[in-house]
């Protein structure tokens, strides 16, 4: 119980401590070794991607001021959770909870490229035309808040411990800016940590213009779930230093690298019917494709 009240009075700084060094080191190697050339400085991007991350926090410590820790001390207290009726011993809680937590992440960012006005919020994220370690750090305020209220329903659900929801908030920041990274790995050495966490070649692939492979690649922590679920795609058809990323029609600095146009891109553009693999149902059915033809392509984002 001490360990858990030392967690939660530092939580912000164990956070905050951690976000600076991974950020050091991954801004140090994007210097050292850049998967690709920037189209849009660094001195235009950052203020505005890092302006959301000091918005996020700011709101989230006055909405939230507990936070997922303090959730979950409060679930503690009173037994909730799967982990807390079942008795679950901590050893096997720890990595169980970290394990739960991030699948429901993964199910929450298939989830705001299904639902169309969801995917309005989450465009923010995607409409970034670079791809740096600022990237994983610009999300729309609301669809922040959204996530939040996720997790903490993740959280009672699961009866996650204090120390796992410190430890998996830690994990998530610290691989969210490594794997935006504009890095170069040795080709090996990605090919072998595929198989413990998303590398910068994997989800990069999610950001490419391309629809068919920006609905791929969801994982932020874990690679597992989207090799399980048929969603892993391993590398872009245009290969990384040629493909496309942001989103088509969405390409005005003013809109996409400025924070008053990032706020206000949600609100801009009709609701579509966009959905993950959903035909446009204003156009006429297409026919069955014959064999050894490929399918029809499916709706463009917008």
């Amino acid at each position: 119980m001490d360990f858990e009240r030392f967690l939660l009075a530092n939580e912000p700084a164990i956070r905050l401590g951690f976000f600076a060094g991974v950020f050091a080191a991954v801004a140090l190697w994007e210097l050292a070794a850049p998967r690709r050339a920037l189209t849009l400085s660094r001195a235009l991007r950052w203020p505005a991607n890092l302006g959301l991350v000091a918005l996020n926090t700011v709101l989230l410590r006055i909405i939230f001021p507990l936070a997922g820790a303090g959730v979950a001390a409060f679930c503690a207290a009173r037994g909730w959770g799967l982990i807390h009726h079942f008795q679950v011993p901590l050893a096997v809680a720890m990595p169980l909870a970290v394990i739960a937590l991030d699948f429901v992440i993964w199910l929450q960012h298939v989830m705001v490229h299904a639902v169309p006005a969801l995917w309005r919020l989450h465009r923010v994220h995607h409409a970034d035309p670079d791809y740096d370690l600022t990237t994983g750090t610009r999300f729309h305020p609301l669809e922040i808040v959204l996530s939040m209220l996720i997790k903490f329903a993740a959280i009672v659900v699961v009866g996650a411990p204090v120390a796992a929801v410190v430890v998996f908030e830690v994990l998530l920041n610290a691989t969210a800016m490594f794997n935006h990274g504009n890095v170069r790995l040795p080709a090996r050495l990605d090919r072998i940590l595929r198989g413990f966490v998303v590398t910068p070649d994997m989800h990069r692939v999610h950001h490419c213009v391309e629809d068919d492979e920006a609905n791929s690649n969801f994982g932020f922590n874990l690679p597992w779930w989207d090799r399980l679920f048929g969603t892993y795609r391993d590398q872009p058809r245009a290969g990384h230093a040629g493909m496309s990323l942001g989103i088509r029609g969405h390409a005005d600095p003013r809109e996409v690298a400025r924070l008053p146009g990032m706020l206000l891109l949600p609100f801009r553009g009709e609701v579509t019917d966009y959905v993950i693999n959903r035909r446009n149902r204003s156009a006429p059915a297409a026919r069955p494709a014959a064999p050894g033809n490929p399918e029809t392509a499916g709706p463009r984002r917008r």
